[in-house]
């Protein structure tokens, strides 16, 4: 996803700041924000990878339910 933004941001000579900024960028918003999201959930997997398996945390009160969710999703994958 990450290189079919950048190219979409150099075919149409964007700048960075104004291309990655949803906000002035309505067209690839939604793929801004997914990128984003999608981004969080790998930094909290290795998180939790480095953490070593069997210590389970139990979600925080501060995490997006999405990620709850998709944390969830992946202890019933991988059986945690």
């Amino acid at each position: 996803m990450k290189a079919q933004l950048e190219a979409a941001r150099q075919a149409a000579g964007e700048a960075i700041s104004v291309f990655y900024d949803p906000r002035q960028n309505a067209e690839h918003a939604t793929d801004l924000q997914r990128s984003h999201r999608l981004r969080g959930e790998m930094a909290s997997l290795m998180q939790r990878a480095e953490a070593g398996a069997g210590q389970h945390r139990p979600p925080t009160a501060t995490e997006p339910e999405e990620w709850v969710s998709f944390e969830r999703r992946a202890d019933a994958f991988f059986g945690a």
